[in-house]
């Protein structure tokens, strides 16, 4: 374990730079931060490299820290690492695992067509892991996977299946070759939803928050779904639609 005092220190410079996506593109790797995303990390094989942690913090006992390093800092560098207002003193840098490989066998996949919310993206990725979909792909125009507020959101489920950025129009033929059936959700020229049959492969598409899914997507998928709306809202948010969906097709 080692101790640094100075936030000048070249080390608290990279791990700040983390909080940008440019050098957690180049580096691959991440920064989380707070107890239960930490946690959450640390059950799984190899994902962090090391823990930093405010003096002003006691590491839970219960924890097993695997291989990873551990740097104690001060209250005021952890401050500098926060992306909240209210800091827990906990970090951890961890390696991005976006292997397109560990998707090969995956047949229930969601893809999503340029989620631009953090808290939606993070959101739908916890409703993926939640409904036991066994595979993320992030297509063009979404905000960053690893964003610090999609990671918040979704609250530790980048750990515990595959997400992966993606080309979504080179993925829908890929899956069509697999048989699976590929189902995008749109408002016009779609299916209500419950008229198709439940399957145990399929593929998802939702897409951003204000136009949906691309017409180019959709005209490539098996069949278009959407949502019938009772009230007078004009549309349901794209998380809470991704939640239905999901469900609907994985559990019926």
């Amino acid at each position: 374990m080692k101790s640094i005092q100075s936030s000048k220190n070249p080390q608290v410079k990279q791990w700040k730079k983390l909080l940008t996506k440019k050098e957690r593109d180049k580096t691959g790797t991440f920064l989380i931060e707070g107890f239960h995303l930490v946690e959450e990390a640390l059950k799984q094989h190899d994902f962090v490299l090391e823990l930093i942690v405010s003096e002003t913090v006691e590491l839970p006992p219960r924890l097993d820290y695997g291989t990873a390093s551990i740097t104690f800092v001060t209250e005021e560098i952890s401050k500098q690492l926060s992306d909240t207002e209210a800091p827990q003193g906990i970090y951890a840098v961890c390696r991005q695992m976006e292997q397109a490989s560990s998707l090969q066998d995956a047949r229930s996949l969601l893809l999503l067509d340029a989620v631009q919310d953090p808290g939606n993206l993070g959101t739908i990725i916890r409703t993926a892991d939640a409904a036991g979909m066994e595979a993320v792909v992030v297509g063009k125009g979404s905000v960053d996977l690893y964003n610090p507020k999609v990671l918040r959101s979704a609250q530790g489920s980048h750990f515990h299946l595959p997400i992966i950025s993606g080309d979504l129009t080179e993925w829908i033929p890929r899956l069509k070759e697999k048989k699976i059936p590929v189902y995008g959700t749109a408002l016009e020229k779609a299916t209500v939803y419950t008229e198709i049959k439940p399957v145990s492969q399929f593929a998802l598409i939702v897409g951003n928050e204000g136009n949906g899914v691309s017409e180019e997507i959709l005209s490539q998928t098996d069949a278009n779904l959407y949502i019938p709306i009772y009230g007078k809202s004009e549309s349901l948010n794209v998380a809470v639609a991704a939640g239905i969906l999901l469900y609907y097709l994985k559990h019926h």
